[in-house]
């Protein structure tokens, strides 16, 4: 094995990061046509409901009993980069922000001191299939931030900057960092990857059949992991890497990815360590077992600020476009 790639593992559920990460799940989920209530028209009663997540089944309910998602639940200590791909996501939260966003968005999360959010998965469509694909990254933070207000930050599909490779045949999407002179933008304010210097990167990758490309180097402190989850037969510096793999990499070193004769798409998350103690039960995560404590006895007594919505799985109007409602009042709308 190439001395520039550390170790090849399977992509499981979730997928395995590396500091300064804590996790990526990856959701595709061939949804059928909706119904009148923004849920699957087909029957779930066979479905494990509050607990729907067998891979063997085209799409999952996850957590929702009525409309596919996550009804309300909290974070504390660190951030969610939701990328919505394909379909679309419901989000709302206990600061009265919300937002409808996907088809190619991300949200940026910041959940710091505690914020009670839900993530929803309307099937606005009634005549045809509603597939999903998104991805859910959770990027820690460092102590000094873990306390910070609770924020989110829309990347709308239309403004994210693209690196495309001379020949045309290999299109980076840069949601985090940058490659050559295009640079990504602005993170979430108090976000590990809002400081250059810690060498944030997150980028999906496509290649058209027969491309072949040389990942950008950064340094050596720099964790960096290529996750592969679509496409045909593809080589790192000439060795094989097999679908649904990811490489943990030495960033300082070339790789090069020669594709195949299909299509092939990549996922990259890098970022120098914050190298502190992780503390995680569920939702929270923090530096030790005693804030974990202290998390769940204020989630208990406080819920965050409450739930303003009429329900824990709470969704907006069928009619309702792309847009972002922010605890600030600001207001934004695709």
């Amino acid at each position: 094995m190439s001395s520039a790639i550390k170790h090849i593992k399977p992509l499981g559920f979730p997928w395995v990061t590396q500091d300064p990460f804590l996790f990526c799940v990856y959701h595709k989920d061939d949804y059928p046509k909706g119904n009148k209530e923004m849920g699957p028209a087909e029957s779930i009663a066979s479905r494990n409901i509050g607990q729907d997540f067998d891979p063997s089944n085209k799409w999952r309910m996850y957590h929702g009993s009525t409309v596919p998602g996550f009804p309300q639940h909290p974070h504390r200590g660190f951030e969610t980069v939701t990328v919505g791909e394909r379909g679309l996501i419901d989000h709302s939260d206990s600061l009265g922000a919300a937002g409808r966003f996907g088809n190619g968005d991300v949200q940026w999360m910041t959940a710091g001191k505690g914020v009670n959010h839900s993530e929803m998965f309307p099937l606005l469509k009634e005549d045809e299939d509603n597939p999903l694909v998104l991805f859910q990254i959770w990027l820690n933070l460092p102590a000094k931030s873990k306390f910070v207000e609770p924020h989110f930050k829309m990347l709308w599909s239309e403004d994210i900057p693209y690196y495309t490779s001379e020949d045309g045949k290999t299109k980076v999407k840069v949601i985090a960092g940058s490659i050559a002179d295009v640079k990504a933008l602005t993170p979430a304010p108090d976000s590990w990857a809002a400081d250059p210097a810690h060498e944030v990167a997150i980028w999906t990758i496509t290649m058209a059949p027969g491309a072949e490309w040389t990942l950008p180097l950064a340094s050596a402190e720099a964790n960096r992991s290529l996750y592969y989850y679509s496409g045909g037969s593809v080589q790192l510096n000439n060795q094989n890497f097999p679908l649904e793999k990811a490489a943990e990499l030495d960033a300082s070193q070339a790789v090069t990815i020669k594709n195949g004769d299909q299509e092939a798409k990549f996922l990259v998350l890098q970022g120098k360590p914050i190298n502190e103690p992780v503390a995680q039960y569920g939702p929270f995560v923090m530096n030790t077992q005693a804030e974990i404590q202290q998390a769940f006895q204020e989630y208990q007594r406080t819920q965050f600020g409450g739930w303003p919505w009429p329900k824990n799985d709470h969704v907006h109007p069928k009619e309702s476009g792309r847009f972002a409602k922010h605890a600030d009042g600001k207001e934004e709308y695709k």
